[in-house]
């Protein structure tokens, strides 16, 4: 039997399949209809669906394919599929007809729509919908055909008006339409078969086929995206998409379609698989490609038929769910079973349950209505569409008495919550009464919090609530939330809330001396462990990330005698755990945080994870000692091999590529995390390199790990002398163009290999030159390899260093505004994006024009960077 397969399936025998068949799908599955058993399972069905609206009010939908015959894969000038027919590739895997979808009830709605569903697979399937948007209501005279223009299109034979159309340019009279074996529906010129003048792949709905693409046409501007369907039985278009990433890193990103804010990504294609699935070199049963040239830049994947087992079938989709999920069909199974979702989290998509709901993963349901509040719409509910989310049961007093100065709304308490985004600060309110009355002030707020991070209050809707263990409440921006309701409702949740206290009590003193014992067992084997040789790997946090005993953490490090360096935080020591897993261990300095807050920053940078990040791997926090554990990397760092003879000399490609990795590790921080993350000092002492000299960025979000606030001018922090951006000392407020700017001086001493201080090798007269004023100059003069390291002994692409050399001057421009955001530098690098001549900065200005004249003056921030030294 033929059969499909999936970009990020896991399943490859049926020994995998056995150990992962956990989940239920949530995708569009509907009911096929064979012909022989149409009539009968139609009544048989009515039956079934009266008698299941008396037991219950749940709703329930009937979709019918209509019987067919046809074994056809094509539809030649002057033929037509009716609604009972339909094409069929000539493997036999996929099918093209009209099929419908029938809601609540038999007298329900029912809506028509031209598809593409899996034909060898009894669960009626559709993997491709034509007019997802536009469902037809009426199937008289309805047909699929070769229109007059050449389109393919579905027509009403009696009004002779068209329903949907192929629109395809440059058609002829003489034009066939075709289902590939591959699932695509072609329409291509009958003289010529290789010209394709429409497909199906170019429109894509939910489903990945393989041969597909997901990506853009560079000529055209066509992107091909997945988008997910609207609900269980309506394939519109739904709220949920995965796109290849518009900056241009290559990377697919996961967004909800009202929002521009990514909420999962793959991580970097590194030219196997991507950063966040590096379980895809491990698949066998297919071979994915990422393709960028001059006309396309794509993702797509092809079969190893080889490798495959014969029965199963399995497809990749975007589910309603806004993961993207693999499912596979065995002979001899009745469901589509779920093998692999991403993100693995259900409550990681955004705003999955709606407003003013709490979403618990791991548990069914996982959306539940916050206190106070029932579903909206139970319809679209049951059917897995909740946007609408869940609506007050009692309005709010602020609301239903506008002209009163007083409210009577009260706050009700839901602990153990990772809080909302997008939260507003209010730093005049230092107390939990103090901003409880600055939300009860103004009858839009929702919401507050008051913790460890001072006062956070809510407008309007809530999303993104997920309940936590209480353990780990101060993890990912966690905490207790205070949801404003009506006193009425208030009163009566603390009532329910007191009796079930009072129940919980009276079996207390029954299990307490069990209870006692329990505990005494616990202390025993705690400190049986901690007596123990081993070095254990400690407990699994929030986002995998380990915390770690300080004890440990001496024996791994010898005692902390093995210093690998001394950093802006804190020195770092090497170490091993179980003596073969090599770590890095940072001892900070300067963090005053308390237990609760530290963790909660921790982890969320324990969340963020590129393949060009350093990843954290765990912590520890005991008494006033803060320590962070990363991976170990054994090329040290960037400066190292810059600036130190006796290291290994990085070729031209390997600096290419490093400047090119650097860049996306920051585009990554500032434009695809969900809070942007600013680094604030960017050098090459903090780009570290792997065995394979990756470039990995370090020290990233220490300012939150430290406690330090960056929504207002700072002062008390900074970064590096010689890779400072001018706001830093104009007062101005800090945004990720001040990591541009630190890139840009990086950049200049990639090229260079030599810092960007004052040396004797750019002199004019007796004084040396700050070393970015000679190279802006020899890049306007046309000599940038006069610039680049001597020691490559001439073994340098020089177009790529022009390059590099452009970007690096358009990054230390004085205004922020006129520097390119990492994203944009990304693009460049990358060739997609063209670069003109950067202006020299207006500090360097002077320099130019003065040249040839005996004094050359340090730039005037250098001067106040040294006097602050």
């Amino acid at each position: 039997m033929t059969h499909s397969t999936v970009l990020f399936s896991n399943a490859t025998t049926h020994s995998t399949v056995a150990s992962l068949c956990t989940g239920v799908p949530s995708a569009p599955i509907l009911q096929l209809h064979p012909p022989a058993q149409q009539a009968s399972a139609r009544n048989t069905l009515q039956f079934i669906m009266r008698l299941f609206l008396i037991v219950s009010t749940a709703l329930f939908f009937h979709l019918s394919v209509q019987a067919s015959s046809a074994t056809r894969d094509t539809i030649l000038t002057g033929q037509a599929l009716a609604v009972n027919d339909k094409l069929v590739s000539k493997n036999g895997r996929y099918a093209l007809g009209f099929f419908e979808t029938r809601s609540k009830s038999s007298e329900g709605t029912t809506n028509w729509y031209l598809g593409i569903w899996f034909n060898t697979v009894p669960k009626f399937t559709p993997a491709w919908v034509a007019n997802r948007d536009k469902p037809i209501k009426n199937i008289t005279s309805l047909e699929l055909t070769i229109y007059s223009d050449g389109n393919l299109v579905v027509l009403n034979r009696s009004t002779k008006s068209i329903f949907w159309s192929t629109h395809a340019k440059n058609t002829r009279n003489n034009t066939t339409a075709m289902l590939l074996s591959s699932g695509n529906l072609i329409l291509i010129n009958s003289s010529n078969s290789s010209e394709f003048l429409w497909q199906s792949f170019d429109y894509p709905t939910d489903t990945f086929f393989p041969g597909a693409k997901i990506g853009w046409d560079k000529v055209t501007g066509l992107n091909r995206r997945l988008v997910s369907w609207k609900n269980l039985i309506d394939p519109a278009t739904g709220a949920y998409c995965y796109e290849l990433d518009p900056s241009g890193v290559n990377q697919l990103l996961f967004v909800a379609l009202n929002s521009s804010i990514p909420y999962w990504s793959t991580g970097v294609w590194n030219g196997k698989y991507f950063g966040s699935i590096p379980e895809m070199a491990a698949r066998h049963s297919i071979s994915p490609a990422f393709v960028d040239n001059d006309k396309e830049k794509y993702l797509t994947y092809n079969l190893v038929s080889e490798n495959m087992d014969e029965n199963m079938i399995a497809r990749h989709a975007m589910d309603i769910s806004g993961q993207a999920k693999t499912y596979i069909w065995m002979k001899g199974s009745q469901d589509w079973v779920i093998i692999n979702a991403q993100p693995k989290a259900q409550c990681d998509v955004d705003a999955i349950c709606g407003p003013f709901t709490i979403c618990t993963d791991n548990q069914a349901p996982h959306c539940n209505c916050m206190e106070g509040f029932t579903i909206t719409s139970p319809g679209d509910w049951e059917l897995e569409d909740r946007k609408d989310g869940c609506s007050r049961n009692t309005q709010a007093d602020c609301i239903t008495n506008t002209s009163t100065t007083h409210t009577t709304d009260k706050f009700y308490s839901v602990p153990c919550v990772r809080l909302p985004r997008s939260a507003r600060k209010v730093e005049a309110a230092k107390s939990a009464s103090k901003c409880s009355q600055v939300c009860l002030n103004n009858c839009s707020c929702t919401a507050y919090s008051f913790g460890g991070s001072g006062c956070s209050v809510w407008h309007n809707e809530l999303h993104n609530v997920k309940r936590v263990q209480c353990s780990d409440s101060s993890n990912s921006d966690g905490g207790t939330l205070y949801i404003r309701l009506s006193a009425k409702d208030v009163e009566s949740l603390n009532n329910n809330r007191r009796g079930i206290v009072i129940g919980v009590a009276a079996g207390t003193g029954v299990s307490a001396l069990g209870l006692f014992a329990l505990i005494l067992l616990l202390m025993i084997w705690r400190n049986k462990n901690k007596n123990s040789g081993r070095i254990l790997n400690g407990s699994q946090g929030c986002n995998g990330i380990i915390a770690f005993r300080y004890n440990d953490l001496q024996r791994a490090t010898k005692n902390f005698t093995n210093k690998l360096g001394r950093g802006s935080f804190g020195s770092v020591f090497k170490g091993f755990i179980n003596d073969s897993n090599a770590i890095a261990v940072k001892r900070l300095d300067g963090a005053y945080q308390g237990e609760k807050q530290f963790r909660a920053e921790v982890s969320s940078i324990g969340a963020v994870q590129h393949i060009n990040l350093v990843k954290l791997v765990g912590f520890c926090c005991e008494g006033s000692k803060r320590l962070l554990v990363y991976e170990y990397m054994s090329n040290r760092s960037l400066d190292v091999h810059l600036f130190r003879s006796n290291s290994t000399m990085l070729s031209w490609t390997a600096r290419y590529q490093i400047a090119l990795g650097i860049a996306r590790g920051l585009a990554y921080l500032h434009d695809s995390c969900r809070d942007s993350i600013i680094h604030c000092d960017i050098k090459p002492e903090n780009i570290l390199l792997d065995a394979s000299f990756l470039p990995k960025i370090a020290d990233f979000g220490m300012a939150k790990i430290l406690g330090r606030d960056f929504s207002r001018v700072l002062t008390t922090m900074r970064g590096t002398v010689g890779y400072l951006a001018p706001e830093w000392i104009t007062g101005v407020a800090i945004t990720p163009k001040v990591d541009v700017y630190g890139y840009g001086m990086v950049l200049l001493e990639i090229i260079s290999g030599r810092r960007n201080t004052w040396t004797t090798c750019c002199t004019n007269g007796n004084l040396d030159v700050y070393f970015p004023v000679h190279a802006a100059r020899k890049l306007l003069e046309g000599d940038v390899g006069s610039v680049v390291d001597q020691m490559l002994d001439g073994d340098v692409n020089l177009d790529e260093a022009e390059l590099v050399c452009k970007v690096a001057c358009w990054c230390i421009q004085d205004d922020e505004f006129d520097r390119p955001t990492m994203g944009e530098v990304v693009q460049i690098l990358e060739r997609i994006v063209e670069i003109g001549m950067p202006p020299i900065p207006r500090r360097l200005q002077v320099v130019h024009i003065l040249k040839g004249l005996v004094e050359i003056t340090t730039p005037p921030v250098l001067r106040l960077m040294q006097r602050e030294n």
